[in-house]
């Protein structure tokens, strides 16, 4: 099943026209989190309450802006070792990113080379003797792929061959830390190219602390692409194309979601991709139901205008200047809070993006 939004997004955005510039700010290179901190849980947390000052605490205070009744969703989506290197037939060097898995020998990736490869290229992979590539088409920015000479299933050869993925922002080669680190303790659904990164903060303690306070912890599945790092090429928001993700909401979300909403619970999203889940989930309901079970691909993009159904807190990192995630972001606290508080974060020197620090958001009521 397909959720295309884009029939809907004349009603869901602002009548004023806004330009990708709207959602930049300067940014210090040395807030650029380049390794998580030494143990989890002990980033700052900036609390962001509609109409209060902004507060400064660790990440471990978010147990008491919980309470019983409340429930908690997490992306249990698993980061594979979606980076590969190795060289064309001809001998030019090439690295492959993995966006999807689309078969049990197939896949689309990016491929960064002197020359893009052509259709019947085949490719070789470092670690890997046997095992080629062959170069079958392209779906716009990706390539279509055949993996031939597998030993074993895609995902355990990637497990061998592969290197972590880690951002383009992030200056430096993968390292075996980063195998654990850049990756939830909650992981399970193998399939992510990128980190749910809000959800790097927790641990099991920390988990175990928030269901003893009575707050329900439920999961859904977004498989985060490398499409979640492509800028935005256009000028005027509204003329940006999402690129599409596979997510699994299941009835077992969609129940407990309801329960607490009717006993007067709030749903917090641990990251963006949880709310890009649950409002598609929402949407593709109708006005049947508040949320309704879905499975298939998301193109859903929440800019300012968007009017939430589900989510009513937001735990999630700091995201990079005009990218979507902060568009979102904008969409859910409002513009005006969200540029004040990364100026903010930038003058306490919150350390940003994937291993960086965390934000609580409460939803806006009107934006």
């Amino acid at each position: 099943m397909s959720f295309d939004c884009s029939a809907q997004i004349e009603d869901l955005i602002v009548s004023a026209r806004m330009n990708v510039s709207d959602f930049t700010y300067d940014l210090p290179d040395e807030l650029i989190a380049q390794y998580p901190p030494e143990k989890r849980g002990t980033s700052r947390l900036l609390k962001v309450r509609q109409g209060q000052p902004f507060m400064d605490a660790s990440f471990g205070d978010l147990l008491h802006e919980l309470r019983a009744g409340d429930v908690m969703v997490l992306n249990n989506t698993k980061v594979v070792p979606a980076r590969m290197f190795g060289q064309k037939e001809s001998g030019g060097r090439i690295e492959v990113l993995l966006e999807r898995v689309t078969g049990e020998d197939s896949l689309l990736a990016q491929i960064r080379a002197s020359r893009a490869p052509k259709p019947g290229q085949k490719l070789m992979i470092d670690g890997d003797d046997q095992v080629r590539l062959t170069v079958l088409g392209r779906q716009d920015t990706f390539f279509e792929l055949q993996v031939n000479g597998l030993q074993a299933s895609l995902f355990d050869w990637l497990e061998r061959v592969g290197h972590m993925p880690l951002p383009p922002y992030i200056e430096r080669a993968d390292e075996h830390s980063d195998q654990e680190r850049y990756q939830t303790v909650f992981a399970e659904q193998k399939g992510a190219v990128a980190a749910p990164t809000a959800g790097l903060h927790y641990d099991d303690t920390l988990l175990a602390a928030i269901r003893d306070k009575g707050v329900e912890i439920v999961t859904i599945t977004l498989h985060v692409g490398a499409g979640t790092y492509q800028p935005v090429r256009v000028n005027s928001v509204e003329e940006h194309v999402m690129h599409s993700e596979y997510i699994e909401v299941s009835d077992a979300a969609c129940k407990a979601i309801i329960a607490a909403k009717q006993h007067g619970g709030r749903v917090l999203a641990v990251g963006t991709t949880v709310v890009r889940s649950l409002e598609t989930a929402a949407r593709a309901a109708g006005d049947a139901a508040l949320i309704a079970p879905f499975t298939g691909d998301t193109d859903i993009f929440i800019y300012p205008g968007f009017q939430f159904k589900v989510v009513d807190l937001l735990q999630t990192n700091f995201h990079l200047p005009e990218s979507t995630l902060l568009m979102l972001v904008s969409a859910f606290a409002g513009p005006e809070t969200i540029r004040s508080a990364y100026q903010h974060a930038i003058t306490q020197k919150y350390r940003f993006f994937s291993y960086g620090d965390a934000m609580l958001l409460e939803r806006a009521a009107s934006v």
